[in-house]
């Protein structure tokens, strides 16, 4: 048991500092609602002038993407190197089955355009309002027939 004594003191530590930060921050809290111009976006106090865009172009998933996946290879290529000596062949193979991944999820992300920095594509519309008759065009392709619409 007294192996347990250190993790379980840093345990409760970890929960008496979830329970004061939560409490306390409760208790600091302001205690009104935020009005509408604490809820606007704020850039260099300059009021912005138009809605934001709903959605953000794929362009901008994509290139994190790529910051993420050659931070990862970063990240497991040093400690690679640092031992490649004494891991031989063996760690030959996993480091290129590695960088064959890598390559894949690259070639992936450019054939998605993620490195196509032209003028932006128009969002397309949405899908019309719902009803009866755009339902049966979308479906079938054609109009229902008058004698049919009622």
């Amino acid at each position: 048991m007294d192996q347990y004594l250190p993790i379980l003191i840093l345990a409760f530590l970890g929960f008496a500092f979830t329970v004061f930060s939560l409490v306390s921050s409760a208790m600091l809290a302001p205690k009104k609602k935020p009005t509408a111009a604490k809820l606007a976006p704020y850039e260099s106090g300059i009021v912005p002038k138009v809605e934001p865009p709903q959605r953000f172009p794929v362009r901008f998933y994509l290139v994190s993407m790529i910051f993420i996946i050659f931070d990862i290879e970063i990240v497991f290529l040093y400690p690679w190197a640092i031992v490649f000596h004494q891991i031989e062949t063996f760690g030959l193979v996993e480091v290129i089955v590695f960088a064959a991944v890598v390559f894949v999820s690259f070639v992936y992300l450019i054939s998605n355009g993620a490195l196509t920095w032209g003028p932006s594509r128009a969002l397309q519309p949405g899908m019309p309002s719902r009803t009866s008759e755009s339902t049966i065009t979308r479906i079938s392709g054609s109009r229902p027939a008058p004698d049919e619409a009622a």
